[in-house]
């Protein structure tokens, strides 16, 4: 498989050194740009990047407004990186198509873990059929789901919500994010959607159900303990 190319857009080089370092040891080739009119630039010259990783403050041109620019011509992934934490700015990056917003200071691990789960997302990298985890293995094609040597029958959401914590695992996943990658919901909807669906889940894995973990407050995390 060809090495993607990702595009850090940050005006501090330790971040940028930092971000890339973590990139490349995932075989990621890397693009790096110092600010807003350089990310414009580097972006349309190298045309087939996969994916960009982009800071909110910098000088000459800010990151809402390259975003806005590359939505005009490209629907690549777009990670928004911010040392803000206010909602509205969240709000803002997913109503320009931003697919993740993470405030700092953060994890460059989960940053990476998040790269690749949207780049497995937007197939730009080839999704196996069959997931492992612990006791659990899918296959997406058969859209057929085996615990401990067992078939277990789920219905398609409980199929997309066990998919999409097999492929996030570890990550710390808000009801909010889990809404708008599972159920495609462009709005803050309903949490109880989550938690009943949850619920019928841990009750079908069984004694596996225990791989997903409650974040009070917050959300859910799927962690394979053994």
């Amino acid at each position: 498989m060809e090495t993607l190319k990702i595009l850090v857009v940050d005006d501090e080089s330790r971040m940028r050194k930092l971000v890339r370092d973590f990139l490349v040891k995932k075989d990621f080739e890397v693009q790096e740009a110092g600010d807003g009119a350089e990310a414009i630039d580097l972006f349309f010259a190298t045309k087939d990047i996969a994916l960009v990783i982009l800071d909110v403050m910098m000088p000459k041109m800010d990151g809402w407004q390259v975003c806005r620019e590359i939505r005009k011509f490209s629907k690549v992934p777009i990670i928004m990186l911010t040392a803000k934490s206010d909602e509205r700015d969240e709000l803002l990056g997913f109503e320009l198509g931003v697919d993740e917003y993470i405030s700092k200071p953060f994890s460059p691990k989960i940053l990476v873990a998040r790269v690749d789960a949207i780049l497995r997302r937007t197939n730009a990298i080839n999704a196996d059929d069959i997931l492992k985890a612990g006791a659990i293995e899918i296959n997406r094609a058969a859209h057929q789901v085996v615990i401990d040597g067992r078939d277990v029958e789920l219905s398609y959401k409980e199929f997309e919500l066990l998919t999409y914590f097999v492929e996030n695992q570890g990550l710390a996943l808000s009801r909010e994010k889990i809404l708008n990658s599972v159920w495609n919901y462009d709005y803050f909807g309903d949490a109880r959607t989550i938690d009943t669906h949850v619920k019928k889940l841990r009750s079908k894995m069984g004694d596996r159900g225990d791989y997903i973990k409650t974040i009070w407050g917050m959300g859910y995390k799927f962690e394979v303990n053994e």
